[in-house]
């Protein structure tokens, strides 16, 4: 896959997974509550819409 398909899935994951954490985890990340588990969620949040931004041009540019 190209790079800038990768880029492209780099910002899709820091502007999908920053407003998905502050809907889910405002009240931890706010009050500063950082335990393993939250770490974990918020990683999590980010690495979801990567994932699924990179496979759907995968996808697109496999069915060309």
């Amino acid at each position: 896959m190209p790079k800038e398909n990768y880029y492209r899935a780099i910002k899709v994951a820091l502007f999908i997974g920053t407003l998905l954490n502050i809907i889910n985890n405002y009240h931890a990340i706010t009050a500063s509550i950082w335990t393993p588990t939250l770490i974990f969620k918020v990683s999590l949040t980010y690495c979801v819409p990567f994932c699924v931004s990179s496979y759907s041009s995968w996808k697109a540019l496999k069915s060309r």
